[in-house]
């Protein structure tokens, strides 16, 4: 029995043996130039592995693990408060540009100057674009030069992402039904943010607000956040915002600009009374429930609601897309720019 086992032991060592050998002809005979690109174009792939791997995760990244997380540092009554310095939205000091620039040059160094000419030239001369704007639009914070602008935008503009929202409207609309039933209780339920206006009422219920995810909310309105992932323009950075907003009867919001220019704000109507208008640049519009409404906010705008008390409030679920005249390139750019917290 041991010869027999010896023997077979043997055979198969030989045929490993050829095989090997084998092997190693096929690699011989085999062109050294497709080698050479074979071993080039995989040093490449786990470069990029390492590359990708390295980078911090986007600060308000869609998914359901946010959904049963814990609130983070910062909330108050559920929505997010800025109480930090270097907020980029809420500063005005005049290292702001220098920052700016300092975080494009480290974005250049990581990938590519490519296709930054636009943002390089806006940042370094930002004091003097803010300063001359006329005054139907001047963004507060950023002005991207050489963008189309106009007070409203057509549907097109984000096709995808409009129908995708009003193929939705019910989905949303159910979720914000539930929400303001807890009026009836208090008056203002935990995660509603009442804002300053001349007269009236004008509360938000934000599910990500300047980039950042307000857990809280986004568990109360499971649905309308996950819809937030499948939108192909919704923006990531601090200019990014979606939020249900309420204009009660009577309230007014005063004439205001958007903080950028590479935006474009879109209103989905859900509750949508009698005389209620948003006016943008000078221009008057109307809401429609189940209907998208698209506008650059860097322009002065207001709305107001005029209707009877019984007709009940005014509700939209507002969500910020990239102006369609923004660049891929420049988009990237401007999330790793204004990233949150950066």
């Amino acid at each position: 029995m041991s010869l027999e086992w010896l023997a077979g032991w043997s055979g198969s060592l030989d045929r490993l043996r050829d095989l090997i050998a084998s092997g190693i002809q096929s690699v011989r005979d085999c062109d050294t130039t497709a080698l050479g690109t074979v071993a080039f174009l995989l040093a490449m792939f786990v470069w990029y592995c390492y590359h990708v791997g390295r980078e911090q995760p986007r600060t308000y990244a869609l998914g359901n693990s946010l959904l049963q997380g814990v609130d983070t540092n910062g909330l108050q009554n559920g929505y997010t408060h800025c109480h930090s310095p270097e907020c980029v939205r809420c500063a005005h000091s005049d290292g702001l540009n220098q920052k700016l620039y300092h975080n494009l040059q480290e974005y250049a160094k990581r990938y590519s100057w490519s296709g930054m000419g636009r943002i390089r030239k806006g940042i370094r001369e930002q004091g003097r674009y803010l300063s001359s704007r006329p005054s139907i639009q001047k963004p507060e914070v950023f002005f991207l030069p050489d963008l189309p602008t106009m007070p409203y935008f057509p549907r097109d503009a984000q096709k995808h992402d409009v129908e995708l929202l009003e193929r939705n409207f019910q989905t949303i609309a159910c979720e914000f039904e539930a929400l303001y039933k807890a009026f009836s209780n208090c008056s203002l339920p935990q995660g509603w943010k009442a804002n300053s206006t001349p007269s009236g009422e004008w509360l938000t219920f934000y599910l990500v607000n300047q980039g950042t995810c307000v857990p809280r909310n986004c568990r109360k309105c499971p649905r309308t956040y996950r819809l937030l992932g499948s939108l192909r323009t919704c923006i990531g950075n601090v200019f990014g915002n979606a939020c249900i907003s309420i204009l009660t009867p009577g309230a007014v919001i005063a004439e205001h600009y958007g903080p950028t220019n590479i935006r474009i704000r879109c209103h989905l109507g859900l509750k949508t009374p009698s005389n209620c208008e948003l006016v943008v640049g000078g221009e008057p519009q109307c809401w429609a429930e189940g209907r998208c409404l698209l506008f650059d906010d860097s322009f002065l705008h207001t709305a107001f609601h005029g209707g009877a008390p019984e007709e009940g409030p005014r509700a939209v679920f507002m969500v910020d897309l990239w102006h369609p005249n923004v660049a891929a390139a420049e988009r990237q750019a401007l999330d790793f720019i204004f990233a949150p917290g950066r």
